[in-house]
């Protein structure tokens, strides 16, 4: 079967992340690898997603955990072999799951042999191929610029007598995509992987790809106009407005290029946007039209703050306002932060409601490893600490290996069936009794209602490709319309600990998703909603006379 028939399969799909160091170790090592991964990809097919999104593998020194590459076109031994990602296409395929791969194009390891011979002297062949800048008169760096990491993002290099740009570690070097040997050069990378069989990127921190050829100094951003989604508030980093470091308009142009790349394959790519003051409007920016990146990922559900009906409300305005003719990918949880359970203090009920409304959501969908269990953010003791982040901002920022720790497989195995060796991040114990394998014997467990709650998505190509509308708050009840010229759904939800009732607008409603826990309204169009619990109601177009009625999810 061909999985890539469809240019659109993207659009409202359901991806599911693998972090591979933490899913499942095949080898005995202690560290996830690519056919650990093979081994369990008909979990993820079982849950109904489309498509798998697998963070780096390449070769790395792993200073950022395999986000500083060494070489774009092999695999890391850590991880297997070129030979084990083909058995991870294959079986994807097979299971009829798409794979995307996590490409960092912004920036290589220092170990990479590009930037060797970039740093090897100002006259090479890849002397521009890096950021490069002379210091100041006195000897200080060439602007204000930060590090996400901490500190500036210049670093001296004695063999050039210059400094070199890194948005984040100094091990991470950063490309000049000014040069266009660069571009031509990762364009190449894109194309070696989607020859291999993958179905699209993500790609990693795609508004850092272009700098200001002037590096003018960021102006900085007055306090009461900081925010946390994108560093910790401890960072300084939060302290700038970011127009000069990253968000330049020429990147538009490599966009261009590489879609038209992965045009023939009828690949697509979600790109990572990082910025805390204009996220959306960048999304908005990159994804519009069909010549740009298809979808883009957005932090607005990922940060600390609760998500309440009117901060969704408010979130979806800012997308019709900046990015309504885009295309957003959203999570609730990833690799980098703390994951949503602990974030916003769920229980299983409310855990349940949010699994629904971002089914019910415009946009596609990542799913992070573990959240179809419910797990909680890992406790993880500052000597068992990998991450570079985490060490740098102790204690105030743990960093992110909380939310990295292995998957549960096995509730009564060792290491709860990640490795019968010491993992690199230990296994919480309170992550041992979520294991897929106690989940699966449980029929209230959180995995049930995840993969109903996917089957009824797809299901219905309102809430997949349908436009959203009539975004409504009455108390802490979300309401909306997804519809499409064929069908009509009216959503509820009710983000709270509180009984609510809210009015339900004229219409020949049918109750449905009574598999989720939708409740039916009262033939007077009063809708009483339980604590966290929904209503989905489909508009009934062919009975025009016929009274409400449908499944009561609360029979």
């Amino acid at each position: 079967m061909d999985f890539r028939k469809d240019a659109d399969w993207w659009r409202g799909a359901v991806i599911y992340q693998i972090y591979p160091r933490s899913f499942q170790d095949a080898n005995g090592d202690g560290i996830g690898d690519l056919l650990g991964i093979v081994g369990r990809l008909p979990h993820i097919a079982s849950l109904g997603a489309d498509a798998v999104w697998i963070s780096p593998f390449f070769p790395s020194p792993m200073k950022d955990f395999g986000y500083d590459v060494s070489d774009y076109r092999d695999v890391d031994p850590m991880f297997g072999s070129l030979a084990d990602f083909d058995q991870v296409i294959a079986t994807a395929h097979f299971l009829g799951l798409k794979v995307m791969i996590d490409l960092v194009l912004s920036h290589t390891s220092d170990q990479h042999p590009w930037f060797k011979e970039s740093r090897s002297s100002r006259d090479n062949p890849k002397a521009d191929w890096y950021v490069w800048a002379d210091p100041k008169p006195d000897g200080t760096v060439p602007n204000n610029w930060l590090s996400m990491f901490g500190g500036t993002s210049w670093h001296w290099d004695s063999r050039r007598e210059q400094y070199y740009l890194h948005n984040f570690l100094t091990s991470q070097p950063d490309l000049n995509f000014h040069c266009a040997e660069v571009q031509d050069a990762l364009l190449d990378v894109a194309r070696f992987w989607l020859e291999r069989g993958v179905d699209g990127f993500r790609l990693d921190t795609i508004n850092f790809y272009m700098h200001d050829k002037q590096l003018r100094d960021n102006p900085p951003l007055a306090k009461e106009l900081r925010n946390a989604k994108t560093a910790p508030a401890v960072n300084p980093y939060n302290h700038q407005m970011h127009i000069h470091d990253k968000n330049q308009p020429e990147n538009i142009e490599f966009l261009r290029k590489l879609r038209g790349l992965m045009a023939p394959h009828n690949a697509a790519a979600v790109g990572e946007v990082g910025d805390s003051q204009r996220g959306l409007e960048i999304l908005g920016e990159y994804t519009r039209g069909d010549d740009r990146m298809q979808m883009s990922y957005a932090f607005e559900f990922l940060s600390g703050s609760d998500l309440t009906a009117q901060t969704i409300a408010d979130v979806f305005a800012e997308v019709d306002r900046v990015a309504h003719d885009g295309w957003v990918c959203w999570a609730f949880s990833n690799h980098d932060v703390v994951r949503h359970v602990t974030r916003w203090n769920l229980t299983l009920a409310s855990a349940r409601t949010y699994a629904t409304l971002m089914t019910c959501l415009r946009g596609s969908i990542c799913l992070y490893q573990g959240e179809e269990l419910g797990l909680p953010e890992a406790e993880v003791a500052f000597e068992d600490l990998q991450d570079p982040y985490g060490i740098e901002f102790w204690p105030e920022f743990k960093g992110r290996d909380g939310s990295r720790t292995p998957m549960p497989w096995d509730g009564s195995a060792v290491n709860a069936g990640f490795s019968p060796a010491k993992p690199w991040l230990p296994v919480p114990s309170s992550h041992y009794h979520l294991a897929v394998s106690t989940a699966e014997q449980d029929p209230a467990a959180l995995l049930h209602h995840y993969r109903r709650a996917l089957a009824f998505r797809r299901g219905h190509p309102a809430l997949r490709v349908g436009a959203m509308t009539d975004v409504t708050v009455t108390g802490e009840v979300l309401s909306f319309r997804r519809q499409t010229d064929a069908e009509t759904i009216l959503c509820f939800f009710n983000l709270s600990d509180e009984p609510a009732t809210v009015p339900v607008p004229e219409g020949n409603w049918v109750t449905i998703a009574g598999e989720l826990g939708s409740a039916r309204p009262l033939p007077d169009h009063t809708l009483h909603l339980g604590s966290w619990q929904a209503s989905i109601l489909l508009l009934d177009r062919h009975h025009p006379e016929r009274h409400q009625g449908g499944q009561d999810g609360r029979s």
